[in-house]
């Protein structure tokens, strides 16, 4: 779907996508934290998008959905290549080195990445004042919020495997979603979101294969809340989230969609305090505003030329 032909939304409807990304992909790098304690990241990234992939699939065709052509199954496996593998599989396979506030952190350049691959694309938006602006906002609150200066190791550097990891990752996935955005006839929005989470669970198995996974797996050594922490990704995460996610970024701009980068830590900050007890502190506080001052920028600003 070309930008120019995304089909309009309700504001509702777009109101309750951003919803679900900003609240439940919050609390998704902490599952994802959890899981690999005891799991292998890609063999549990495979699982949790093949089962996702097969209920949605499942779902769509019970609904009499029509049948994907090929050219459909070849442009949702190129997506879910960026989307899934490089994105969510970099990510879940950095998680092991690198801190998960570390990680949404350098998630914050998605944004970026979004924006300016976007402008790439033939006829694609120019990022205006407003939009780069939010961006930068946005970036500056996610690093007082983080506050990376108290997370460097002994040796005063973080992993660089992990570090170089996640923000391939968040060009991936940028790539991935404006790609989707100029896929012409588009499958349905839940189709199209079995097929990317079954191509991609497939891609991200074959990977787990190649780096030797399988052979090391013993399923007795999984822990409960790793269990837990995988059911709740692919029901939460991947049926829900997900899915909500391809189905915004074909109705909504990509500096909005984005703005997700910038919220799930403000999310998972409040879920540590509610469910851990974690101290909430001025500066908390401070990145909060200043990471919602950003999303106001972004998403209420409205001009002829929004990016």
């Amino acid at each position: 779907m070309s930008v120019s032909s995304a089909k309009s939304a309700s504001t509702v409807a777009l109101v309750a996508a951003f919803l679900t990304i900003y609240i439940v992909w919050g609390s998704t790098y902490l599952a994802m934290r959890v899981g690999v304690e005891t799991m292998p990241p890609l063999s549990m990234a495979a699982v949790r998008f093949l089962v996702a992939g097969v209920i949605m699939f499942a779902f769509v065709k019970l609904r009499g959905s029509p049948r994907a052509t090929a050219r459909q199954w070849r442009d949702n496996a190129l997506i879910a290549a960026f989307l899934l593998l490089g994105g969510n599989g970099l990510v879940i396979w950095a998680e092991q080195y690198i801190p998960s506030g570390i990680t949404a952190l350098l998630i914050g350049f998605s944004p970026m990445c979004m924006v300016l691959i976007e402008w790439a694309f033939p006829g694609g938006r120019r990022p205006g004042p407003y939009t780069i602006a939010g961006l930068v906002i946005g970036f500056a609150g996610i690093i007082v919020l983080v506050a990376p200066w108290e997370h460097f190791n002994d040796d005063g550097a973080l992993p660089l495997k992990g570090v170089v990891a996640i923000i391939g990752s968040t060009v991936f996935w940028a790539t991935g979603s404006i790609l989707s955005r100029h896929v012409r006839n588009p499958a349905p929005a839940f189709s199209a979101s079995a097929m990317q989470m079954l191509c991609g669970g497939a891609m991200l198995a074959v990977a787990a294969f190649v780096r030797g996974e399988p052979a090391s797996i013993d399923i007795g050594s999984f822990s409960t809340r790793s269990w837990i922490a995988l059911f709740y990704l692919i029901v939460i995460g991947s049926l829900v989230a997900f899915s909500t996610y391809t189905w915004l970024i074909t109705h909504s701009t990509p500096a909005r969609v984005s703005t997700y980068a910038y919220v799930n830590p403000i999310v998972a900050v409040f879920l540590g305090w509610l469910i851990l007890d974690e101290p909430v502190t001025l500066r908390t506080l401070a990145a909060a505003a200043i990471i919602i001052l950003s999303v106001m920028i972004i998403i209420v600003r409205k001009n002829k030329r929004a990016a």
